[in-house]
């Protein structure tokens, strides 16, 4: 019974370990049994193995695949008894449809196997894949028995395939599926023919790194990495009919078992003191409380069990002395089916008090619990802040770090501060040992933070004394409220190189100084200056006031740039006295991540990630949960962001935590490791359309490009009034101050650089914090640094904009050729319409390119753009040209090798030097057409302009243009292959080239 290419479901069986001995032998002879839908199938026997590898495809029917989330596949291992023809129970596990993956997205998943009944004795673990495939045929299953039917033959060929695996992967699968972990894990499928997977280290490399020849990572293990844009089709909550799930409509819905943990009373521990937890234990999964006094038993804990990781029917809580955790004190227990389910706009669930029992059942000595249980979603309130159940292993110090939070940039200002002059400044001590002629050398020094800028030394002017110094300069820094830093500004004699002597200072409150928002004059101040530095208790007498004239001021109209201006998500101003009311909403839905690369090694598990997202827009920043020990993190975390500007760009970025066992080895020493970055401009993507697109995670190392998996995103930009939005495409993309007082390129940079250390030194305070790497990264701190690879993608993709204008020239110079007369004949006479009728010629192209527009609309792209690995040059670059590009700066690397880079970066220096000398050759030539520099030409290119004046005069102009386009269409046989006259006339006129060294 073949149904052809409808889907069916797989059930991979893998592996199992660490088994229950049950043949009386110290061993087991096991066999996996599934049954999905009244279908049952089996694998063969694995005789006298407690680590058995079966790797067999059972493949079932699938009735509707809608309906495979809501339904349920029940896996049982048996130990086969061949002296009695019976079978053993050694566990069972029951995955939920919402586990199956699609074909070629499969992942081998690591299942804790579960007791039947209470006096069940288990241990061990299976390992599954469970994917859908149109591919597979279903195998014919005999009535009454439990085996699919197989030859002899075939089942032979099967067990020798096993044993040849079986040899092959034996240290791969025990090391793997040694973790005895007891959540879930995700692990990358073993594949004999590889090795183990080793972990991607991101480092700054110690020496050069130089792979094999081509530098074109584009075939790995033989197959070729597919770079593209994948669109998916999820489950959203906003396509289904379930109406509680309408607050999270981007993303999966997900189910989970909350229990909370409030508070114990009437309950007695041996003593009279002591220390109380909570423990709360599903299955295998166990959480425990903080440790409370007992006079004051207050946890007010929420833990968190995925739905899909359920394998019992009942959810236990004891109460427990935090010394004799194998002892309880009292035990309450809820059976699961009786459980309710929240829908998220229903209030919190009251919790109530429970009646505990002890270890003989009694209900009257063992005090009471308050708790609360309930099924919810994602959307839940207690859902950011609970514990758990996949990070059961996470260590009590890393467990903030795993949590979702949202995170507000510090709203940035520009600190504007004019030091025009100083008066009356006295020289210190040391300046009028030193000579007694000497011209004092004062420069104003302000700091703010630890941001430093100085002014130029004053000059000597003849109008002035010379402790009068003028420099009349404006310096620029960068201030996050609320204003707790100081404004230093100094006035210094340099005596000598890297000598300087503090003459006077001034010290004022940031939050004292004036705001502005529009160009208007800031009336300047005299401030006097502090010339005392002795000791406290050291009295000196003072002479004079010295006093400094300034113009300070809080610059509130400017938008401070902390990212890259190409990548911008936010052009508002930083007063918000001058914000607009935002144009639209972007809802962004992150699903989770597939085929992610191990970042590292962790003792007993082998190559692993601990993934987290970063999206950030605007001053927003979202950061995700950590999925801990998963390759497909799963986060259905939606979020929204308010736009005031529809030409911006959302940045989401993919990490490993670092932080969450320090028992691994990553080489980053704490710090998390980047894993992907996509960018998405919001311009690009159609109003009120949910784009859902699963992403490369594209990353350069030194050895080339490496695809570190797949992020899949479900994004909508909506908005209410369309005309807001074109409306937004007439404004300036920045603020009114950035066009009346413009700031330098210099000083953009700086202060971007200013602004981007503000920002990450704010957010790595926070809890849990946001590394200094993670800001860096998501705000593009290195795109200025020089790179041959970058050099190279600019230079192409000026030549593919140049391309337009030498297709256009090779066109015209077709029909100037006459190869194809009939076109060329059409192209004359419409040049002598437009000729004879000017009129036609601006309303011809403006409905030509209209024409051009509304026909590419059926071919428009329909998806978002992405990175492209050839437009970056990345796919052909050189090894020694990323490894330069990885070089630290100042340059780590030895002499020889930064010498070879010196003279090829000299080699591609002088070509472009000759490129910009023969540009500057054609324009001084046009220059000396009127120079006299050459008399003879000047003095025939005067007569000539005579000539043509009066010529022009007496012919109507229209007849002048139809004759040189006539003379310019003229055929071939009408022509010379010589250049004309004014071609040779005007290259032998004289340059400025003859007078260069």
């Amino acid at each position: 019974m073949n149904n052809g290419g409808k889907e069916k479901l797989v059930v991979e069986v893998v592996a199992a370990h660490n088994l229950m001995p049950k043949d009386g032998e110290g061993s087991s002879s096991p066999f996996v049994e599934v049954e999905f839908e009244n279908q049952r199938q089996r694998t063969q026997v694995k005789y006298r193995d407690l680590n058995p590898v079966w790797n067999e495809k059972l493949v079932f029917h699938v009735n509707d695949v809608a309906d495979l989330p809501y339904r349920t596949i029940e896996v049982n291992v048996f130990n086969e008894r061949r002296s009695t023809n019976s079978r053993n129970f050694l566990g069972k596990v029951r995955v939920s449809g919402t586990s199956v993956a699609r074909d070629g997205e499969e992942v081998s998943q690591l299942y804790a196997l579960e007791k039947r009944s209470l006096f069940s004795h288990v241990r061990g673990e299976i390992s599954l894949k469970l994917y859908l495939s149109a591919k597979e045929v279903v195998k014919q299953v005999v009535n009454g028995e439990d085996g699919a039917v197989t030859s002899k033959k075939t089942k032979k060929l099967q067990q020798q395939g096993n044993m040849v695996v079986s040899k092959q992967m034996g240290l791969q699968e025990s090391t793997k599926l040694s973790m005895g972990l007891k959540n879930q894990g995700h692990m990358k499928p073993a594949e004999p023919a590889v090795g183990d997977i080793k972990p991607v280290v991101v480092t700054t490399v110690p020496g050069p790194v130089l792979p094999p020849a081509g530098g074109v990572p584009t075939f790995r293990g033989g197959h070729q990495i597919d770079y593209s844009l994948k669109e998916t089709s999820p489950h959203l909550g906003g396509l289904s009919k379930d109406k509680t799930s309408s607050t999270y409509d981007l993303v999966e819905q997900m189910q989970y078992l909350y229990v909370r943990v409030v508070k114990v009373k009437d309950i007695s521990v041996f003593g009279g003191n002591g220390e109380l937890v909570a423990e709360v234990k599903l299955g295998n999964y166990k959480g425990i409380t903080k440790r409370v006094p007992l006079g004051n038993s207050v946890w007010d804990q929420v833990f968190a069990f995925s739905k899909d990781c359920i394998h019992s029917s009942a959810v236990e809580i004891f109460v427990k002395e935090s010394n004799h955790k194998d002892e309880f004190l009292g035990r309450v227990w809820f059976d699961l089916n009786e459980v309710p389910t929240r829908a998220p706009p229903d209030s919190q669930l009251a919790p109530q008090w429970y009646r505990m029992e002890d270890r003989k059942g009694d209900r009257s000595k063992s005090g009471e619990i308050m708790t609360s249980i309930w099924f919810g979603t994602q959307a839940d309130e207690a859902f950011s802040e609970a514990w758990h159940s996949k990070a059961a292993n996470v260590q009590l110090d890393g467990l903030s770090s795993i949590k979702s939070k949202v995170y507000l940039s510090p709203r940035l200002w520009y600190l504007r501060v004019g030091v025009i002059e100083a008066q009356d400044a006295v020289l210190g001590e040391k300046g009028s040992s030193v000579n007694m002629v000497r011209y004092p050398e004062l420069f104003a020094k302000v700091q703010v933070g630890n941001q430093l800028l100085r002014t130029r030394i004053a000059s000597p002017r003849p109008n002035r004394s010379l402790s009068n110094p003028l420099w009349d300069e404006d310096l620029m820094f960068v201030v996050a409220e609320p204003f707790e830093d100081y404004l230093l500004i100094s006035i210094e004699d340099r005596l000598a190189p890297n000598r300087e002597e503090v003459v006077a200072r001034l010290i004022l409150p940031i939050s004292n100084i004036e705001r502005r928002f529009d160009d208007k004059l800031v009336v300047s101040r005299w401030f006097n200056l502090d010339t005392q530095f002795s000791a406290p208790n050291q009295s000196k007498a003072v002479r004079f006031a010295s006093r400094i004239h300034l113009r300070v001021s809080l610059e509130g109209g400017y938008h401070v740039l902390d990212e890259a201006t190409m990548y911008s998500s936010d052009a508002r101003p930083t007063a918000k006295q001058l914000w607009k009311p935002h144009i639209g909403v972007l809802e962004v839905g992150i699903l989770g991540a597939s085929n992610l690369m191990p970042m590292k090694i962790k003792e007993g598990i082998g190559g692993s990630t601990d993934a987290y997202c970063v999206a950030k827009y605007g001053q927003k920043w979202i950061r995700t949960r950590t999925v801990v020990d998963s390759l497909s993190p799963k986060w259905n975390e939606q979020y929204t962001w308010e736009v005031f500007d529809p030409c911006t760009v959302i940045t989401v970025g993919l990490f490993d935590n670092s932080r969450v066992e320090r028992n691994s080895i990553t080489g980053n020493s704490g710090r998390d490791t980047r894993i992907g970055k996509v960018r998405i401009r919001l311009s690009t993507l159609e109003t009120d359309r949910v784009y859902t697109y699963s992403y490369p995670l594209l990353m350069l190392h030194p050895s080339g490009v490496k695809k570190m998996g797949e992020l899949q995103l479900a994004i909508r930009f909506s908005c209410a009034n369309m005309f807001n939005v074109l409306h937004m495409y007439t404004m300036p993309l920045l603020p009114k101050m950035h066009y009346v007082q413009p700031l330098s390129v210099s000083q953009l940079d700086s202060l971007r650089y200013q602004a981007m250390s503000v920002v990450a030194s704010r957010l790595s305070r926070a809890e849990p914090p946001l590394g200094r790497e993670v800001v860096e990264c998501m705000l593009d701190h290195d795109s200025h640094m020089w790179s041959m690879r970058k050099s190279k993608a600019n230079f192409l993709r000026l030549t593919s904009v140049l391309g337009w204008f030498v297709a256009m020239s090779r066109l015209l110079e077709a029909l100037r050729s006459w190869q194809k007369p009939l076109y060329s004949t059409i192209f004359t006479t419409a040049l002598t319409i437009f000729v004879l009728a000017p009129e036609l010629i601006i309303p011809c192209i403006l409905l030509t390119l209209a024409a051009v527009g509304l026909w590419r609309f059926r071919h428009r792209p329909r998806y978002p753009p992405h990175m492209d690995t050839r437009l970056s040059y990345a796919e052909s670059v050189h090894p020694d040209e990323l490894d330069e590009e990885f070089d630290s700066f100042p340059s780590s690397r030895n002499a020889e090798l930064i010498r070879m880079r010196y003279d090829r970066l000299r080699s591609v220096a002088g070509r472009i030097q000759t490129v910009v000398g023969d540009l500057a050759t054609q324009g001084e030539r046009f220059q000396a057409l009127l120079s006299w520099r050459d008399p003879r030409a000047t003095f025939l290119f005067v007569i000539v302009c005579l000539v043509a004046a009066f010529g022009f005069y007496l012919v109507p102009f229209r007849w002048v243009v139809a004759m040189l386009v006539a003379f310019y269409l003229r055929p071939p046989r009408f022509r010379n292959r010589l250049p004309s006259f004014i071609v040779s006339f005007f290259k032998r006129l004289p340059t400025k080239a003859d007078s260069m060294l």
